[in-house]
């Protein structure tokens, strides 16, 4: 099958400066290393990077760091860091962003940011910004963040929008499964009505600790289907991320080389199932998207 997911990190602590990484994750993940996690079906394979959070000072390294990269790696579009709420820092930031052709959104990530930032005059300033360069915008936020991510929207109706990891949802583990909350259902579809907003099937192994089963994590890709439509959906591995989880001893954790694979077969799986076009879903609304 063809794939273009949509939503790949690439790293490297020696080159560019990170806080968050720890753990199994606290090395590097480029060339070498996406080599062995290629997809075991996909006939042919690119990708869109999105921004690894590195420190503010480089994103806009990072993002010629990936350039450097692409080709063999085949990357194809980049989505870069940016503080929207900085003001004349941000118009000048994502100035110096309209000269690295493959760029093609940008994120501010708004997970781990103080309520009330995303609503910010300044921010919505930044935003209505990224859409008068005609980029797209990555939503990574908490689940109880969703509403500030369909006001966005509704500010600035221009701006494509997609929410990222299904808005992390608390999905619990194979062996404890949750079942998707009423609130996220309903926040889901609160910005779902808006027609510019998109959602990437990606990250909920992550939020499962890396122990998760297709059974367990079905009911929330079957209500993201439900309020976005399949054609609004895009497959993304969250590649390295979302490959951490227990050893078979139980261990410790490590990064699999088999976890995107294991990812994309399940999403398969149940696209199939459920008579989801699978070329659309893993390939065409990523494409259009991001205009690639």
């Amino acid at each position: 099958m063809r794939l273009l997911d949509s939503h790949l990190h690439l790293w490297d602590p020696r080159a560019l400066e990170y806080t968050w990484l720890e753990g199994p994750l606290d090395r590097r993940f480029a060339d070498d290393e996406l080599a062995a996690a290629r997809v075991d079906r996909a006939t042919e394979e690119r990708a869109v990077f999105v921004q690894a959070e590195t420190v503010e000072g480089d994103y806009l390294a990072e993002v010629r760091w990936v350039a450097e990269r692409a080709e063999r790696l085949g990357v194809v579009g980049i989505v870069a860091g940016a503080r929207l709420d900085r003001g004349t820092d941000t118009t000048v930031h994502l100035e110096s962003l309209t000269a690295e052709p493959l760029v093609v959104g940008v994120r501010h990530n708004l997970q781990s940011e103080p309520d009330g930032v995303a609503l910010s005059s300044a921010f919505i300033t930044g935003a209505r910004e990224v859409a008068a360069h005609g980029w797209t915008f990555d939503a990574c936020v908490r689940a109880d963040q969703l509403p500030d991510v369909a006001r966005i929207s509704s500010a600035i109706p221009e701006l494509r929008i997609v929410l990222d990891h299904l808005g992390k949802p608390p999905v619990g583990t194979a062996a404890s499964p949750l079942a998707p909350t009423v609130e996220w259902e309903r926040d889901l579809a609160e910005l779902a009505r808006h027609p510019g907003a998109f959602c990437k099937v990606s990250g909920l192994p992550a939020e499962a600790g890396g122990d998760w089963s297709a059974a367990q994590l079905e009911p929330f890709l079957d209500a993201a289907a439900d309020v976005f439509g399949p054609e609004r959906l895009m497959w993304g591995s969250d590649w390295p991320v979302s490959a951490v989880g227990p050893e078979a001893s139980g261990a410790s954790a490590t990064v699999h080389p088999s976890a995107r694979s294991r990812w994309a077969e399940a999403v398969a799986a149940w696209a199939e199932s459920r008579g989801i076009d699978r070329d659309a879903l893993f390939h065409g609304t990523a494409a259009t998207f991001y205009g690639l």
